[in-house]
C-alpha cells in the first residue's frame, strides 16, 4: 500500500523535506496499520535529516522521519490478538525508514498502547519517544527511588516535562534548571525547586545529587557531577560521560532509547489518572511547509514543551 508521507532524498537542511507517495512494506503477522491523526518532532528527526546518523542507521532513501505516532489501527495482522480495528492507539514504533510523518505508519503489536482517555491526539503523540526516554533514564537506568533527589537538567523542554512529572510522581525530590519564563509551569508540574540557568550555577548551589538526568552535555554534564553524592548516578541521552569523572560516582553513562510498550501503557495509565500531562507549546499542519517550520523551530533548542504535527 502506498501512503503520502513527508520525505528526504538526500541528507541537508530543512528544504530537503519533501512530500511524496511512499510504498510501504507487506504488513507483517505481529503488526497493525495505523491511519495517522498526529505525530511529534524529536531532535533524532533532524539530526537524522542532517546526515549526522547516516552511519548508525544506514538505510535507503526515501527516509520517512518521525518516532511518535497517535492514530487508529485500520488493519491487523495475521497473529495479532489484543488489537483491534478501530481502537486509539500511540506508540513510539521500530526506528525504521518507514517513520510516522505520514498518512498510515505500521507498528509491531507489543509496541503499541491505548491512547490514554480524555487526552487529545495531540498530547498522545506528543509522549511516546520524549515519555519513554524520561522513564527509562530515571527507572531502568538511574534507579530513581521515593525519597531521592534528582537533578533534571532543562526541565522545560520535550524530555524534561515528562521527566519532572514521572520523578515527583514516585516521590523523589525534583530540582530543575529553565529559563525564568519557566519556572510557573515547572512548579505547576511537580518541580520542588527550579533554578534559572541564566543567573544562577547549578553546580554552586547544589549538593547531594542521587540522580542527575543530563540533557545537555558538554560544560553542563560535567559540572553535574559536582553536584553527586558519592552514590550518586549520571543518566545522560547526549554523550558518553568523562571517565575520569565517572570514576568518582557509582553509575555515569549515556543511553539509547528501546521502543517499549508495557511502559508506554503505564505512562498513559498516569495520563488517565492525571498524574502526567502533555505540554504542546507548537503545532503544525502534517505537510512538508509545516514540518519544515516544525524542525527550524526545535533545531533552535528553545521551543517550550512539545512540537506536533498534526494531520487534518
Amino acid at each position: 500500500m502506498e501512503t503520502r508521507a513527508i520525505v528526504i532524498e538526500e541528507y541537508g537542511h530543512a528544504d530537503q523535506l519533501k512530500e511524496s507517495n511512499v510504498a510501504l512494506p507487506e504488513l507483517g503477522e505481529h503488526q497493525v496499520l495505523v491511519k495517522i491523526k498526529a505525530t511529534s518532532v524529536n531532535p533524532i528527526d533532524w539530526k537524522l535529516r542532517e546526515g549526522y546518523l547516516a552511519q548508525m542507521m544506514p538505510w535507503d532513501f526515501p527516509i520517512i522521519l518521525g518516532w511518535d505516532v497517535a492514530g487508529e489501527i485500520v488493519e491487523i495482522g495475521s497473529a495479532v490478538k489484543d488489537w483491534q480495528v478501530g481502537q486509539e492507539i500511540f506508540s513510539r514504533p521500530e526506528t525504521t525508514r518507514f517513520g510516522t510523518y505520514a498518512d498510515y505508519t505500521i507498528v509491531d503489536d507489543h509496541l503499541l498502547a491505548r491512547k490514554p482517555e480524555g487526552a487529545s491526539f495531540e498530547d498522545a503523540a506528543a509522549v511516546p519517544l520524549a515519555g519513554l526516554t524520561a522513564y527509562q533514564a530515571l527507572f531502568t537506568h538511574g534507579k530513581l527511588k521515593a525519597g531521592e533527589k534528582v537533578l533534571i537538567h532543562a526541565g522545560a523542554g520535550g524530555v524534561g516535562i515528562y521527566a519532572v512529572q514521572l520523578a515527583k510522581n514516585i516521590g523523589a525530590t525534583v530540582i530543575t534548571t529553565a529559563s525564568k519564563k519557566n519556572h510557573a509551569l515547572l512548579k505547576e508540574l511537580g518541580a520542588d525547586q527550579v533554578i534559572d540557568y541564566h543567573t544562577t550555577d547549578f553546580s554552586e548551589v547544589l549538593e547531594d545529587i542521587d540522580l542527575v538526568f543530563d540533557t545537555m552535555g558538554g560544560d553542563v554534564q560535567r559540572d553535574s557531577f559536582k553536584v553527586l553524592n558519592e552514590n550518586g548516578r549520571l543518566i545522560s541521552i547526549v554523550s558518553q560521560p568523562d571517565e575520569e569523572l565517572a570514576k568518582n560516582v557509582a553509575v555515569a553513562e549515556s543511553i539509547w532509547l528501546q521502543p517499549d510498550g508495557k511502559q508506554l501503557q503505564e505512562i498513559a495509565d498516569l495520563m488517565t489518572e492525571g498524574k502526567v500531562k502533555s505540554v504542546v507549546g507548537h503545532t503544525y499542519p502534517l505537510t512538508a511547509e509545516g514540518v519544515k517550520k516544525a524542525h527550524e523551530l526545535s533545531e533552535t533548542h528553545h521551543a517550550k514543551g512539545k512540537i506536533v504535527l498534526v494531520n487534518e
